[in-house]
């Protein structure tokens, strides 16, 4: 996580200079569609190959690209890269998030994925806060190395790691073969979809976070995620049981609930302290809800479906990025004017995801 988000708070400064200036919301469009083609064919070979040879090849996309970003000296030289690029984030997560699944009891599988949740949450705060310290120190090509080294390191991690896959395969060309089946996992749309919506507002983040830092004088582009990352961690020491307690559906009320309000909250910011006001929230927010979602999709997933199931929940997370995105490049023209709409839009989204989960609780029985 600290290898794909190093890089992310230079991207549109990166694009900007090489002339890219009205393409800022194609750099998270582009990584977050070639993600989502990914995903079948990670989620199939996952539970056909094994998880760790699935976590190899994101792995081996990671560094490959990385070392390749300075080397683009064009915007559709640098755009194809950000493509190539999601692949690794398709293959990487979703081999990881079935391993653990595999590995998580049942009675606790809340708590668990907090665990999880909140490494990911340090992986995606770390590489976000210290990206312009490291470009300011090394240049901006040392930052691409940096996070190609953080992919090597995670390479070597998962050597540790022991196959969780009963009988793993070898592969076949026929595994590539990605039928409808391959794509979704009908048990887990419903968690999918509440995915879906709340990442419509993480698409807007993306992309406009480092330029509303500069708006109110904030040197580091990187500020509002480090107190994203410090407000998730908290949060989940104290409601990482949540769900387990009282329901996931209940708990994503409450996670939803925060992520309407951090969104407000950062749109109608007037100086920086409002903006970290709203940037905490949001770290809020998602302390509580991504844990839930994934204990919830694990809940639902048939055991040798698992990796499918993971794939389902990350396609319809970059869905909800690339909406996010579009609605950027639609609205975003890189001044603070256009955020108010855009931000109230992305509320308005987990406003409807908080309605089908009342609807869900009322219609739809569920052991959780």
């Amino acid at each position: 996580m600290v290898s794909f988000n190093l890089i992310i708070p230079e991207l549109n400064d990166f694009i900007t200079n090489l002339g890219g200036k009205n393409y800022k919301g194609w750099i998270f469009l582009l990584f977050s569609i070639s993600a989502a083609i990914s995903r079948p064919f990670s989620g199939k070979l996952s539970d056909t190959i094994g998880r760790k040879k699935v976590m190899y090849i994101g792995v081996f996309v990671g560094i490959l690209v990385g070392i390749t970003y300075p080397l683009s000296g064009s915007v559709l030289g640098f755009l194809l890269l950000r493509f190539s690029h999601g692949f690794g984030a398709g293959f990487l997560p979703t081999g990881a998030t079935a391993l653990v699944t595999d590995i998580i009891p049942e009675e606790s599988r809340g708590v668990a994925m907090g665990i999880w949740g909140t490494f990911i949450s340090v992986g995606f705060g770390l590489g976000n806060y210290f990206a312009s310290g490291i470009k300011d120190a090394i240049g901006l090509a040392g930052l691409f190395m940096v996070a190609a080294g953080f992919c090597a390191v995670a390479g070597i991690l998962v050597a540790f790691l022991s196959e969780t896959l009963p009988q793993p395969q070898k592969f076949k060309w026929s595994f590539l073969s990605v039928k409808m089946d391959d794509v979704f996992e009908p048990t887990v749309l419903p968690a999918a979809f509440v995915m879906c919506c709340s990442t419509i507002s993480t698409g807007m983040i993306f992309v406009t976070t480092s330029d509303i830092s500069t708006f109110h004088g904030l040197e580091n582009k990187g500020w509002f995620f480090l107190y994203y990352m410090l407000s998730t961690i908290l949060i989940r020491l104290f409601a990482s049981s949540l769900s387990d307690r009282i329901g996931r559906r209940q708990t994503l009320i409450i996670g939803l609930s925060f992520l309407m309000t951090s969104m407000i909250v950062v749109a109608t910011a007037g100086d920086w302290i409002q903006y970290t006001i709203g940037a905490i929230v949001f770290g809020i927010s998602t302390g509580i809800s991504s844990p839930t979602i994934m204990a919830w999709v694990a809940d639902l997933s048939p055991f040798h479906r698992r990796g499918v199931g993971a794939g389902t929940l990350f396609i319809m997370l970059e869905i909800g990025i690339i909406i996010g995105s579009v609605i950027t490049l639609q609205m975003y023209d890189s001044t603070l004017q256009t955020i108010y709409a855009m931000f109230i839009i992305g509320a308005s989204f987990a406003l409807i995801a908080i309605l089908y989960l009342i609807w869900h609780i009322r219609n739809v029985e569920s052991k959780t």
